[in-house]
């Protein structure tokens, strides 16, 4: 939409992994836009990650839709809390869990927490990510290569597979990809290199879980305005953040969350192995 913010952006960098409260401008998360209709009544949804950025705007359209919502998050708690207040204004339960989803025995914990505190699971939303830039193969560490593993994908196969053996058919499990998936950055080689595995991940995934009727897609996030930008990237890549793309701007969470409802929505029960573009115009192929 063209009121949302065009570059350029101010250079206003922040500690990872960044507080949505300290960027500039304010990412806006469908708090005062979206509106639900009732797709997602009575289910339990799972969302990592969904303290802020693309986990925001999509706990608050699930809330609104009429899911009850477990927000697993790293230690954002500020932020977190903000997405409790939105989901049970919204007049549905709200679950928070702390945690470091690089173990697996966490990623368990999240899923027997959802279980036992929502009652069940139906939808499975695998969003968290850890991204850094580097100009240089040498300057990207061993243990940075194996961060980005761990917590990019890793987590989403201990999570998943927690998560299967409480889901009915129709549940549904969304992988949060990226443009990266098709089109690598250079300069995110190994978050990039994650983004192609979640996208091969999914495609199998679908195909593993057909019979069971539990479906398995992914969104494709082009450049996104949330607190992993000014937290990862200076200079240029900053302060032009989302030039690139035709629209010539970052989207906004906002602007995600209708994708993540229809990929959940029970009605979409012939849709899987799919991968959705939310891209400003540039093409996945």
């Amino acid at each position: 939409m063209s009121h949302y913010p065009t570059p350029p952006f101010p250079e206003k960098t922040l500690p990872m992994p960044g507080r949505t409260k300290d960027m500039e401008p304010i990412p806006d998360h469908g708090e005062k836009s979206y509106r639900g209709s009732g797709r997602l009544n009575g289910l339990k949804a799972v969302i990592t990650g969904g303290d802020s950025g693309i986990g925001r705007a999509v706990a608050i359209a699930y809330a609104r839709e009429g899911a009850d919502v477990l927000i697993a998050y790293l230690e954002e708690d500020e932020d977190a809390q903000e997405t409790k207040r939105h989901v049970e204004e919204a007049g549905r339960k709200a679950v928070l869990v702390r945690g470091d989803i690089q173990s697996a025995e966490h990623c368990r914990k999240i899923i027997d927490t959802a279980v036992s505190e929502l009652g069940g699971i139906d939808i499975l939303v695998n969003n968290a990510a850890h991204q850094a830039t580097f100009s240089s193969i040498g300057d990207i560490s061993d243990e940075e290569w194996e961060l980005t593993f761990r917590v990019n994908i890793h987590a989403m196969f201990y999570l998943t597979k927690a998560a299967v053996p409480h889901m009915k058919p129709n549940s549904s499990i969304i992988n949060t990809a990226s443009i990266n998936s098709d089109s690598p950055s250079p300069s995110l080689l190994a978050y990039a290199t994650t983004k192609g595995a979640i996208q091969n991940f999914t495609a199998g995934l679908a195909q593993l879980l057909a019979e069971q009727e539990i479906r398995a897609n992914a969104v494709a996030p082009g450049p996104i305005w949330t607190p992993l930008i000014p937290s990862t990237m200076k200079g240029d890549r900053l302060t032009q953040f989302g030039k690139q793309v035709p629209m010539q701007r970052p989207g906004q969470p906002a602007e995600l969350a209708t994708a993540y409802v229809m990929l959940a929505d029970p009605q979409s029960s012939y849709v899987s192995g799919a991968t959705i573009a939310v891209t400003g115009g540039k093409p996945i192929l």
